[in-house]
């Protein structure tokens, strides 16, 4: 691993605790006290602490499992470009995804999965909440937020196998008919997957993550298979949060964290996907924001677009640190020719 420059070191630590104890940790490597103490924080300060004291009384967010319910008004909501069809992302399901991507201790939230269970359902026909609706997105982020928080989503990881496709991946229109997989839609899936198997030790879907890995890796995370052509610009357009968005960036984040789930070295086939993400870095060591989804908002937690964001810089530096500690690669060292 190359040291980041003081400046940006210091540049990435002062940030809110959500952020930092994950710079702590992933690329200054401190003490596990260290990140851990910085971790506890998540619970007591910004933007954690807003999305706690915005929880309602019945366990949910904006009283609404994936929009905000009847009767909900966006108060104490941060500004944001707000259009006709532009997603809010205050309810339920984003705001348990937000807190667990930030390292919120789930006992903090005591009985939440409970208090959602009686009173949160899905507003596609009306369905349990834990036992997810027909959305592969939404049920992977349910997957993830109901092993966090010690429901049983059991059943619902059992799902994501029977509704794999056949080229490995998945679809979220695959209720429209639709046989081919997205990219963006299986990213999500293999993400949910991870994180339910990384906390409860269930296996029982590893094969179907490493399937849906597999067609991810079978086509560079950039290409159609069937062509060889890329699969469109918004694959090497970062932004964060990225909330549902595929990336190159996202799906190397993720391929460093199965890794060191499954203890296996980095498969060459992510080599070109690696040389586009350093060739986005500055010289400084930053990644721009590329742009920001609109929409209602608890708080922003990155930049608007064009502007050095931290988190993509976090992300960026810890899977070229992971891919160059594995390949030993380094800066200096011939990267794949861009087509």
């Amino acid at each position: 691993m190359s040291a980041p420059s003081r400046e940006l070191a210091e540049w990435l630590l002062d940030s809110d605790p959500a952020l930092r104890w994950q710079v702590e940790r992933d690329i200054l490597r401190l003490p596990e006290e260290a990140w851990r103490a910085t971790r506890a924080r998540v619970a007591e300060e910004g933007w954690a602490r807003t999305l706690l004291d915005r929880q309602d009384a019945e366990g949910t967010w904006a009283r609404g499992a994936h929009f905000p319910g009847e009767g909900w008004r966006a108060a104490g909501v941060a500004e944001g470009e707000v259009g006709e069809h532009a997603q809010p992302w205050v309810s339920t399901d984003w705001t348990l995804k937000a807190l667990q991507e930030w390292g919120l201790d789930p006992a903090v939230l005591g009985d939440t999965a409970e208090r959602i269970a009686a009173n949160c359902r899905w507003e596609y026909d009306d369905l349990p909440y834990w036992g997810g609706e027909t959305d592969v997105c939404i049920n992977a982020m349910t997957l993830a937020s109901g092993a966090w928080l010690g429901a049983d989503v059991s059943a619902l990881a059992a799902w994501f196998p029977a509704h794999q496709l056949s080229d490995g991946g998945w679809n979220c229109e695959w209720v429209e008919g639709s046989t081919r997989s997205s990219f963006h839609s299986t990213l999500n899936a293999l993400e949910g997957l991870l994180a339910y198997e990384r906390i409860t030790g269930d296996a029982s879907v590893r094969g179907a993550r490493l399937r849906g890995e597999e067609y991810l890796l079978e086509r560079r995370l950039l290409y159609r298979l069937s062509t060889g052509e890329p699969v469109g610009s918004w694959a090497t357009t970062f932004s964060a949060p990225a909330r549902w968005r595929y990336s190159i960036l996202r799906a190397l984040d993720h391929f460093r964290a199965a890794a060191a789930h499954d203890g296996t070295e980095p498969d060459p086939r992510l080599a070109e996907a690696v040389a586009r993400v350093r060739a986005a870095r500055r010289d400084d060591g930053r990644w721009l924001q590329g742009d920001r989804e609109p929409g209602l908002v608890w708080v922003h937690v990155d930049v608007p677009p064009g502007e050095p964001s931290k988190w993509l810089t976090l992300i960026g530096t810890r899977v070229l640190d992971w891919w160059d500690s594995a390949t030993g690669e380094r800066e200096a060292s011939a990267s794949p020719a861009l087509p």
